[in-house]
């Protein structure tokens, strides 16, 4: 008997259901662990405004991509397998251009980022493009000719200009791009932010922060793995701890009110809301989270010395956003200040006063008060969240 072969798929129908993340969107997420690591590294030690304003000036253009990405391939549920899977595999190439020239983007390589920028803008012309002419709901023509194509001409001409000038230049494609986004997300909302997929955002940030967690996990390890004696363990097991916590309160609780909230916003066409909750606390929750791994990578090595200014900093000041970000968040989505403050005013206090525990005591400690921060604030939201299940 003749087995029968399974029917062949087709790759002509939609790729994914509305609500749903593509398998080859996380392929592309994955690029970013990349870019993640390399800029992570530059805040790694004692930084100083300098190495903080060259993690944002880098960082922000790549999450700013990342968003832009989402956001058109969320507005294209009807885009077929192998059309979305080249679109996410040439997003990746420039993404991974753009990591690769990172820790040099500031230097020699400046040329590479811009054009690797460029290639992304470009990208992402071709996808609005498509959305326009198969949907007819996107925005004019020439909006989308200046958001992406404009800009993209911006970062071309920027890599060959010398540093000064590219800098200016991208911040100035930047700038263009945001003042774009939020003035039409106010004028034409039905252009864009209204047709948001809210469950597909939120899936798709979770994701992301999954990743970004990943990659400070992946910093642990490394470390010790390096040192490897038990002053290391003792430090990596504490920084372990803190970043398990910080996962244990996003995906215990964050996302919930995420999705819930997001569609609280949709629900009263606050899209202001919106945008704020995807596109920009987002970034600041993200680089929390990366700052706080680079101050655990710096304390590994020597767990018994006081942290540097700089890496204490990192710690206290991550944990503060990573804290501060949730609060606001929260209250957008429209939590009381009664709920929302008695967790967030300790949890940002407390965090920020690690910074001059940090030169008082061993980075041990440190850690080690970190982490019972951590703990008591899951502690406090654990037993509200029992408190209003009995009551509900």
């Amino acid at each position: 008997m003749t087995e029968k072969m399974p029917p062949r798929v087709r790759s002509r129908g939609p790729a994914r259901a509305p609500g749903r993340v593509h398998w080859m969107e996380l392929f592309f997420d994955l690029v970013f662990v990349a870019f993640v690591g390399q800029l992570a590294h530059g805040i790694h030690g004692n930084p100083g405004w300098a190495e903080f304003g060259t993690f944002v000036l880098l960082f922000f253009p790549a999450w700013w991509a990342w968003v832009n990405i989402v956001s058109v391939v969320n507005l294209l549920p009807g885009l077929s397998s192998r059309s979305l899977g080249m679109a996410m595999l040439a997003a990746m190439a420039a993404a991974g251009v753009m990591a690769a020239a990172a820790p040099h983007a500031l230097g020699g390589r400046a040329w590479a980022f811009s054009l690797a920028n460029a290639a992304m803008r470009a990208i992402l012309l071709v996808l609005w493009l498509y959305r326009r002419r198969h949907t007819g709901g996107a925005a004019p023509s020439w909006r989308i000719w200046t958001y992406n194509g404009g800009t993209a001409a911006l970062w071309l001409v920027a890599a060959a200009l010398p540093l000064e000038g590219a800098v200016a230049l991208w911040a100035a494609a930047i700038l263009v791009e945001v003042s774009m986004v939020l003035v039409g997300g106010r004028l034409q909302p039905d252009a864009g932010i209204a047709g948001i997929n809210v469950e597909h955002a939120a899936e798709r940030l979770g994701l992301f922060v999954i990743i970004v967690l990943g990659e400070s996990v992946f910093t642990v390890v490394t470390v010790v793995s390096t040192v490897w004696n038990p002053a290391a363990w003792l430090a990596g097991s504490l920084g372990f701890v803190v970043v398990a916590l910080l996962g244990w309160a996003f995906f215990q609780y964050g996302t919930g009110t995420l999705n819930a909230g997001l569609e609280r916003l949709a629900g009263r066409r606050d899209f202001g809301g919106i945008q704020l909750t995807i596109l920009f606390m987002p970034f600041l929750l993200v680089a929390g989270v990366t700052a706080i791994a680079g101050a655990i990578a710096t304390a590994i090595p020597a767990p018994f010395a006081t942290l540097p200014l700089g890496s204490g900093i990192t710690l206290g000041g991550g944990l503060a956003l990573f804290y501060l970000t949730n609060a606001v968040v929260s209250l957008r989505f429209g939590q009381s200040a009664g709920a929302v403050l008695p967790w967030s005013i300790p949890a940002v206090a407390l965090s920020l006063l690690l910074v001059p525990a940090s030169r008082a005591v061993p980075a041990a400690v440190v850690l080690g008060l970190a982490v019972v921060l951590l703990l008591a604030l899951t502690a406090y939201v654990e037993l509200h969240h029992r408190a209003m299940a009995r009551q509900g």
